[in-house]
């Protein structure tokens, strides 16, 4: 039998997050709020990394204007690299029936 994956809201993160940092002992922090220790150190370091904009909740990643900026480019580049190599592939397939070639 398996069991139903538990999800927490943003607030049970901040404040799990901020009683962290208050507390020495997190296995007894772990053990009050019914968590993995685990789970508070990944949500420590995410609290770390984005700081407020952290936990946006279904998975979809908060961007700051410049990491947004670099996907959408990274994105670009993988388009246009597709691209040229469909080109090339067409290329080197119409060089071949005609007996001419090309160098690339």
């Amino acid at each position: 039998m398996s069991q139903e994956r538990r999800k927490f809201d943003k607030e049970f993160k901040l404040m799990t997050v901020e009683l962290s940092q208050t507390r020495e002992n997190l296995n007894e922090l772990a053990k009050e709020l019914g968590i993995r220790v685990a789970l508070i150190y990944r949500w420590r370091t995410e609290f770390l990394d984005k700081g407020r904009g952290s936990f946006p909740g279904h998975g979809q990643p908060k961007y700051t204007p410049e990491e947004a900026e670099i996907a959408r480019l990274k994105k670009q580049l993988r388009e246009v690299e597709m691209e040229r190599d469909i080109l090339k592939k067409a290329i080197s397939i119409f060089s071949r029936g005609d007996g001419k070639s090309t160098s690339l």
